[in-house]
């Protein structure tokens, strides 16, 4: 096998976001998404409203939109955690080492 049968060989993804200078935005959106999914997925298996769930949080129901809106990155963690426990949940942030 030749070194052009190889296939593309390059730079990591991680890599190529840095260098366009994106990388934390990318970052940033896909955690709110899987976040805001993993809110709604939890939100659906309790059969709870978003008004359910807004009463619960002692907030409004487009607050509660603001957190399930998986584009919408600039939830607080407060925010954050009143959602999980009206859920009947508890968030966890973990920090970990930049590869």
């Amino acid at each position: 096998m030749t070194e052009s049968d190889k296939g593309p060989v390059g730079e990591t993804l991680e890599e190529f976001l840095d260098e366009i200078g994106i990388r934390d935005e990318v970052y940033d959106a896909a955690v709110k998404r899987v976040i805001s999914w993993q809110f709604e997925e939890a939100r659906k298996a309790r059969a709870l409203s978003k008004k359910d769930m807004a009463t619960t949080m002692g907030t409004s129901r487009s607050q509660v939109d603001r957190v399930l809106d998986p584009d919408n990155v600039a939830v607080s963690l407060q925010m954050l955690a009143r959602a999980a426990t009206a859920l009947g949940k508890r968030l966890k942030i973990e920090l970990v080492d930049i590869p």
